[in-house]
C-alpha cells in the first residue's frame, strides 16, 4: 500500500505537533514553520491543516501569534483514523475497469489485506509514533 502525499503530509504534521506538545503543551506551530521543516508547499500544508482541524485532530488559533496544535491528546488519535480521513481511495486495485471483476479471486484477497493494514494502524496511536520519534534540531 502506497499512501498519497496528502496522507504523508498529514501524518508528518500531526507527528510534529505531537512532538511539540511533549515539549510545550501550549506551543503553537505555524503553517510556514511546518512547510519549511518538511519541505512542502505552504499551500499543501494549509490544506492539510485545514482538513485535520475540521476533523478535530488539530486546533487552530487565529490572529497575531496564532497557529495550530493538537486538538486531542496524541494517545487518542489512531493512525488508521488519519489514513481513512486523508486517503481518497482505499482500494488496493482499480477493479472497476477489469474484465475479470465479476469472478476475480484477487478482489477478496486484496480486500482482506487492506482490512489487515487498517486494523494494524488502528492499534497504533500518534503517541506511539511520537514515543519512537524526535524532532531534529532546526537551525535558528
Amino acid at each position: 500500500m502506497r499512501l498519497t502525499a496528502h496522507t504523508d503530509y498529514a501524518l508528518r504534521i500531526l507527528l510534529h505537533a505531537a512532538l511539540l506538545a511533549d515539549k510545550d503543551a501550549e506551543g503553537l506551530l505555524s503553517i510556514a514553520e511546518v512547510a519549511e521543516a518538511h519541505a512542502i508547499s505552504r499551500n499543501h500544508a494549509m490544506k492539510v491543516v485545514n482538513l485535520l482541524a475540521n476533523a478535530g485532530l488539530l486546533e487552530t488559533v487565529r490572529g497575531r501569534g496564532g497557529g495550530f496544535r493538537l486538538g486531542q491528546p496524541a494517545g487518542e488519535i489512531r493512525l488508521g483514523q488519519v489514513v481513512r480521513l486523508t486517503e481518497p481511495c482505499l482500494s488496493p486495485a482499480d477493479c472497476a475497469q477489469c474484465l475479470l471483476r465479476s469472478g476475480c479471486g484477487l478482489t477478496a484477497m486484496l480486500g482482506r489485506a487492506m482490512d489487515a493494514f487498517l486494523a494494524e494502524l488502528d492499534t497504533q496511536t500518534l503517541a506511539d509514533a511520537a514515543a519512537a520519534s524526535r524532532l531534529p534540531v532546526m537551525p535558528a
